[in-house]
């Protein structure tokens, strides 16, 4: 499996994501998160294949998860709960977020990322 990093093209972080695997010539293909967001089952299976719990899963800085409350809805809800809201709409979705086959990290961590690409 390639892997792949869902990103968002005016997010600061995913450019400094997308610079850095250019850096350290690690190949990837790009998904926009708005045009193309993650559906719910991928949600389910990449949740499924992270050390990272699901509400890391959500981009706590953005205007939706503000907007929605999210903040007080996410709080001891299931787990299939947290991925209907998050398959929702891509901008409540942690970005850049990469999905490799060895596993999925939400968010750019430099030592995780190279852990999951090598």
């Amino acid at each position: 499996m390639q892997p792949v990093i869902l990103y968002y093209p005016k997010c600061a972080t995913c450019a400094k994501a997308l610079r850095w695997l250019e850096a350290e010539g690690y190949a990837a293909s790009r998904r926009d998160i708005v045009a193309q967001p993650p559906t719910a089952g991928e949600l389910a299976e990449w949740a499924g294949r992270s050390t990272f719990a699901l509400p890391k899963f959500f981009n706590t800085s953005g205007r939706l998860y503000r907007e929605w409350g999210v903040k007080d809805r996410i709080a001891g809800a299931p787990d299939a709960e947290l991925i209907r809201l998050l398959a929702t709409d891509g901008m409540l979705v942690k970005r850049p977020l990469l999905v490799t086959a060895r596993g999925v990290c939400p968010g750019f961590k430099e030592d995780v990322w190279r852990e999951l690409l090598r």
